[in-house]
This record gives C-alpha cells, sequence and structure tokens, in this order.
C-alpha cells in the first residue's frame, strides 16, 4: 500500500484543477502541463459537473500527461472513474474522497493497494484514524486559511497536523494556502500543500509552482537548523 512518508510522491505541492477557473479543455490541459513542468508531486481532477463524457475525456487527457511527467493523477471523489481510468493507465490514477463519497475501505479493494488514496478528515483526529484504519494513503485538512475556493468551508486549527502525526501517515493542508501561508502549514507539519486559486488563478502558473516549493524549502530549511 502506498502510504509511507518517505513516498516521494507524498510531498510537495499537490495541485488541484477548479472547472471556473479552467474552463475548457483547452485552458485545463495547457494549465495542468505548465504545473506539471514546474514540479508538482501530485495533480487532481475535480469537477463536479454531471457531463460523463467531458469528465472521462479530460480525465483520460490528463492521465496521458501525468504519465509523461511521472507524476500521479487522483481523481476527486469519483470511484468508477477512477477504476475505470486505472484499467487504461495503471497504477498512476488514484483517488480521494471526501466523508459523503464512497467508503474507503471500498475503495481500497476496488483499486488495489498501489494505488494513491486521500481522505478528507477537516478538523478531526477520529476521522483521521478511522481513515489510517481504512487504508488511506494520506490525510488531508482544512481549511486553515480563508479560502477563494470553498469560503463556507469551516476553519480548521493548524495543531491537528501535529496530533494525528503518530498515525504515520502523509498530510495534507488544504484552504487558502497561497506564497504568503505555505510556510505555516509546512512548519506545522504538512508534507503536502493542496493548492487551487494559488496556482490556477495565476497570470504565471509556472512561476507560482516554483514559489510555493521555495517557500516549502525555506522553511523546511529552518526547521534542520
Amino acid at each position: 500500500m502506498v502510504a509511507a512518508l518517505d513516498n516521494p510522491a507524498l510531498r510537495g505541492i499537490y495541485a488541484i484543477t477548479d472547472s471556473h477557473l479552467l474552463p475548457d479543455d483547452r485552458s485545463l490541459l495547457g494549465a495542468c502541463e505548465t504545473a506539471l513542468e514546474a514540479g508538482i508531486a501530485l495533480l487532481q481532477y475535480r469537477d463536479k459537473s454531471a457531463d460523463d463524457a467531458l469528465r472521462w475525456r479530460q480525465s483520460d487527457a490528463l492521465a496521458a500527461l501525468c504519465e509523461r511527467h511521472a507524476v500521479p493523477l487522483i481523481i476527486n471523489d469519483d470511484l468508477a472513474l477512477a477504476q475505470r481510468l486505472q484499467q487504461r493507465w495503471g497504477a498512476s490514477i488514484g483517488l480521494h474522497l471526501g466523508q459523503e463519497d464512497a467508503r474507503l475501505s471500498e475503495a481500497r479493494e476496488r483499486l488495489g493497494g498501489a494505488a494513491i488514496i486521500g481522505a478528507t478528515c477537516y478538523d478531526s483526529t477520529r476521522l483521521a484514524t478511522a481513515a489510517a484504519q481504512a487504508g488511506a494513503s494520506y490525510l488531508a485538512f482544512g481549511r486553515f486559511f480563508a479560502s477563494k475556493t470553498k469560503p463556507e468551508a469551516s476553519p480548521a486549527r493548524l495543531s491537528v497536523l501535529s496530533e494525528v502525526a503518530t498515525l504515520g501517515l502523509p498530510r495534507v493542508a488544504i484552504g487558502g494556502i497561497d506564497i504568503d501561508t505555505a510556510g505555516q502549514a509546512r512548519a506545522a507539519g504538512a508534507e503536502m500543500l493542496a493548492v487551487v486559486h494559488a496556482i490556477f488563478g495565476m497570470p504565471d502558473i509556472a512561476g507560482a509552482v516554483r514559489a510555493l516549493a521555495t517557500a516549502v524549502d525555506a522553511t523546511a530549511a529552518v526547521g534542520q537548523r
């Protein structure tokens, strides 16, 4: 099972697409290719539309891009789509589940032990423990800061990241992560920083990815002194 803290795919910048910021195939694929070239660790495809043909077309094209850059593609909340893509592209296809989506244990059984499967845990050590026991590869917490993508989301405490350290799984910080907040989230214990607007809402996507990575590296360097 892909869950170890030393897995390089589960450290760094985790870019999440947004259908409002990237409204068509051309903008989506162009922006994601730029982010991949700039060095993101994971890419999540998130589209809540009911257009199954569009979602298959876009996710399949993103899987091809991710394969070229050796970066896992994570599908948001759609186990059936992830399984279909996995049959075509292999174990590099993963899944992220919220608390109202398919059961994590079922996803693990259907996608196999090598797939990256993440779980939304909000601000809860209880949810994190349950997700770890069900086979999660990483645990996502937030929102930690004011979010442009989900402004209505309940706030979370940065301290929850240290509280779940004993579970031994990579921790993802999400919600308002940008160049000003990335260092705080990393210093609090997040191995990955999930970013939407501060990458795909920026005019210079590659520069945004590199700036976020620099902020994370600088925080890590300070912590090692």
